[in-house]
């Protein structure tokens, strides 16, 4: 899968994100930032970003992904 694609995927599924991806043969890199990610703790972010890419992961077209999850305000704080 291209990151472009990963991208869109996500951008459609996480409301008002911005994604960053990179990907290495199945292995995926991902920082993700959304409005979305508000009052919610790591994991619940996360598991929001794997429901996303479920499909994906399940068909074994990613096998790995590794993520940042940040709300726009931690985003600017890690700038």
């Amino acid at each position: 899968m291209q990151p472009e694609e990963i991208k869109a995927l996500l951008e459609q599924q996480i409301a008002s994100s911005q994604v960053e991806v990179s990907v290495d043969g199945s292995h995926v890199n991902l920082i993700v930032v959304s409005t979305a990610f508000e009052g919610l703790n790591p994991v619940k972010k996360q598991q929001l970003v794997y429901g996303a890419l479920s499909d994906q992961i399940a068909s074994g077209v990613i096998h790995a992904v590794n993520m940042k999850t940040y709300t726009p305000e931690q985003w600017a704080a890690a700038q």
